[in-house]
Order: structure tokens, then sequence, then C-alpha cells
């Protein structure tokens, strides 16, 4: 995944890349912004609407979450350009959700919507490889995404996440073509000198997710008034946090920890919210059809 200084993704962050190279995602990227915000928008609302929407439609919906017309058409045209959406006219101009992007949007709805938290019961999946300096790249980007899904550093060449990752973790290997250099382990439970606490504390940066949490709990009080544009800055506030924390067990996670919080929160505005962002939707494009 290329960075982005604009903003961050959609509702997926994985960071699929189409095979000529086009990225139809990516990490580095600022919530809020106008990219965030109409990856978030696409992500949410094209395929219910048929994987296809009018240009006119989209500018329209951008319109209702405060991004003017101009950048809006901007935004959107990089979008294309990332691959993310295809330019198809109909009956007037439109674009097109690129198939290669829906398996990358479904994985985000799996992290998104349906939080996993560990108990202090479930296994590991162990990340060890040994990449040559030839695959250089390879090694940098395999670090970067599992980085990204939630693993936590024990050593260079060590990895660690929730077993129930292990799906995403082997979809990355393949996708980065490193299978002979890459070995995963099942484990139950590390054993180490040190208390877990202690050693979570040192595989992740928890100061780090402590205040990521903080920032998306803060952005709760500033949501826009109508639900349309609430649930889709809800959205783009949120759809980071379940990647880059992995859910730990809490016996590895101060007592303290607003991760549990978070999750309640949206959980509770997006049941209230969602039904009628999704009625607006509907309403919009059928008024601005006829």
């Amino acid at each position: 995944m290329s960075a982005d200084p604009e903003g961050p993704t959609g509702a997926d962050a994985d960071g699929a890349v189409l095979a000529d190279g086009a990225v139809l995602d990516d990490i580095d990227a600022r919530p809020g912004s106008t990219a965030s915000l109409l990856r978030t928008l696409i992500g949410l609302y094209l395929r219910p609407l048929g994987g296809w929407i009018s240009t006119a439609h989209l500018v329209a919906l951008a319109d209702d979450l405060g991004i003017p017309a101009a950048p809006a058409r901007t935004g959107i045209a990089r979008l294309k350009q990332k691959g993310l959406l295809l330019a198809e006219r109909r009956d007037v101009s439109g674009y097109r959700l690129n198939p290669a992007a829906v398996p990358m949007l479904e994985r985000g709805d799996r992290r998104i919507f349906a939080v996993r938290e560990m108990t202090d019961a479930d296994g590991w999946c162990l990340v060890s490889f040994s990449i040559p300096e030839s695959a250089r790249s390879v090694r940098h980007q395999l670090r970067r995404r599992l980085q990204w899904i939630g693993a936590g550093t024990v050593s260079a060449a060590l990895w660690i996440c929730p077993g129930h990752l292990q799906g995403e973790v082997e979809e990355i290997v393949d996708d980065l073509g490193a299978r002979a250099w890459v070995t995963l382990f099942r484990g139950a439970h590390p054993v180490v000198a040190r208390s877990p606490r202690e050693a979570a504390a040192e595989w992740w940066d928890l100061a780090a997710l402590r205040a990521e949490h903080l920032a998306f709990q803060a952005s709760l009080a500033s949501l826009p008034v109508e639900p349309f544009a609430a649930y889709v800055h809800l959205l783009d506030a949120w759809r980071m946090l379940p990647y880059v924390d992995p859910g730990l067990p809490p016996a590895m996670l101060p007592e303290d920890w607003p991760g549990r919080r978070s999750v309640d929160e949206f959980a509770r505005l997006s049941a209230e919210l969602a039904d009628a962002a999704s009625a607006h939707v509907r309403a919009t494009v059928s008024r601005e059809s006829a």
C-alpha cells in the first residue's frame, strides 16, 4: 500500500493491490479527510446500491458530508486512479465498484462490524520468517501488513497475533508470494519470564493504542446532527481501530483499558444511526434520479 497524504481508507484497510499495481486502498491516511470520507461512503453504500452510482449522486452525498463539489470530484478521480472505482456511463456518467475491491471490502466488514476480543483461553498464531536480502521489499511489506492487522513484534522475524487472524496472515503471505520464507505456528499461551501484561507492553505499542481509543471516544462529541453524516463520520473515525487493536485478552491489558468502551459506544451509535443513514442514501439517489 502506498502512502496517501490526504486520508484513510473506506470500509476496509488491509491494502489489497491489483495485479497491475494499482492500490485499491491504503493505510497511511487521516480520518476525516476528503479521501477518507469518500472511501467510507463508497465502502458502506455502493454494494447495497448495486455496485454503481452516478457521479451526480456521489457528489450530492459528498456534499451532505460537508465536502464541496470540486474537492469531491477530485477525490473521486483519485479513487478511480487507485483502482477502487471504474468509470462507467449508463444513462448518465457514473462509477462502478471495481470487482477486485469486493473481497477487500468484505474482509473489512467482518473486522469492523464484528469485532473479536480474545479471552484468556484463546490461542495464538506465531509468524516466523527468514526472507533474503534480495527480497527486502517483501520483508518490509510483510512487517508493515502484519502490524496493520494488529500483530505484535516478539522479535524482528517473529510476530504474534490472535489465532483467529491466522487466515488473514495466510492471505498476506500469499499476496506477497512469501510462502517459501514464512512458517506459522499455533500456540496456546506464551511462556515468558515477565507478566503477560509486561510482555504485551513490549510486543504492542499499548500507549499508542490507548491514544487511538481515547481519540475515537473524544470524536463522538463532535459527530454531525444529521444521521447520515453522523454515521459516515462515526465509521470513518472507527474503522482503523479494529485493525490496529488486536483485541488482546484481559490478562494482557491494563485494568483501565479503554477498548471495551470504544466497542460499546460504536455498537450503540451504529444501532441508532445506520437505518436512518441508509434511508437518506436511498432517498437522495431516488430524488436526484427523478
